[in-house]
């Protein structure tokens, strides 16, 4: 597929799907058919504000659009997920690609049969930082992620694993060449009757291991990854967009005879990862080409984060009561 522009439309345009349509906006390989939002009068401010057109079911552009970003809350992925494949539609969906796996499956062999192109928003792939970290890996041996968030009522429709603790067993699981052997898993409601506070011991079966914590409820904002490999350790600060590099300085020596260490650190403060998540599924869909997170990658993701939950609600003889 190779025109000279792609027809493009937005469904739900809180305030996630805001900020893809300004993405599709400066593309200009795109052409900005619509938005939609059950909210008709949020739909109207936004297509106003970009210049397009508003409406209130995704039903009513199907026909007009050949690629389509849905940033619905999660309960509704699937269903209007399904409506958007049937009609032949490409779909950059926001995470997690469904509740359950079953419904995710179902649209993964929808997008293989249409041969469609099915992306999942998991938007830290495409941070500068961790793009530079994966080109940098060799053999991983300890993976570490802490991500934090002040609380706030945005994304509180699943529990912290799904909101925030997804992209980092995303990256984990595309940066370690190796099947997970162990999950290990402890967490805890706070405030929304779900798990707002999560840790997870992750142990691969070829020797790696990965902690992943995870909190809405922290009093800072923290994006944070470390990895350690026999020849580097790694620090990436993803809500800062820098990394730092520590490593031997081959056979040289410092005062104290020990093995000489440099450090670099690398700032991408420039950078835009959603503008490069959106420019990069345009890519696909022109160029045919598979998505950097496919559909399987977001059903990897979703089916260990599942398990954690499972495995902390368990453990947690409150959680289904106040569920």
């Amino acid at each position: 597929m190779k025109p000279d522009k792609i027809k493009v439309g937005v469904v739900g345009v809180g305030h996630l799907g805001e900020y893809h349509v300004q993405k599709y906006s400066a593309i200009p390989t795109v052409e900005l058919v619509g938005v939609v939002d059950t909210n008709l009068e949020r739909a109207n401010e936004v297509a106003r504000r970009y210049n397009t057109s508003a409406y209130g079911s995704h039903h009513n552009i199907l026909d007009m659009v050949d690629a389509v970003s849905l940033a619905v809350p999660t309960e509704m992925h699937f269903n209007v997920a399904k409506d958007i494949l049937s009609k032949g539609v490409h779909l950059l969906v926001e995470k997690p690609i469904t509740y359950e796996l079953a419904p995710a499956d179902t649209l993964i062999r929808m997008a293989n049969e249409k041969d469609l192109v099915l992306q999942v928003g998991l938007v830290e792939r495409f941070n500068p930082a961790v793009v530079k970290m994966e080109s940098l890996l060799n053999s991983p041996i300890f993976v570490e992620s802490h991500r934090m968030n002040r609380f706030t009522t945005r994304g509180i429709d699943v529990d912290v694993v799904l909101d925030l603790m997804i992209h980092d067993l995303d990256i984990f699981l595309h940066i370690v060449p190796s099947e997970v052997k162990e999950v290990h898993a402890v967490g805890m409601s706070v405030i929304t009757g779900r798990t707002d506070v999560a840790n997870v011991r992750m142990i691969f079966e070829n020797g790696t291991v990965a902690n992943l914590t995870a909190s809405r409820v922290s009093d800072k904002t923290l994006r944070k990854i470390r990895v350690f490999q026999p020849d580097a350790y790694f620090s990436v600060n993803c809500a800062k967009r820098e990394i730092s590099i520590i490593r031997l300085d081959g056979d040289a020596k410092g005062s104290n005879d020990f093995p000489k260490l440099t450090s670099d650190k690398t700032k991408y403060s420039d950078s835009d990862p959603l503008a490069d998540e959106v420019s990069s599924f345009v890519n696909a869909v022109i160029n045919g080409s598979e998505p950097v997170v496919s559909g399987k990658d977001g059903r990897r993701a979703l089916k260990y984060a599942l398990g954690i939950i499972d495995q902390i609600e368990r453990n947690c003889n409150n959680f289904r009561s106040i569920n």
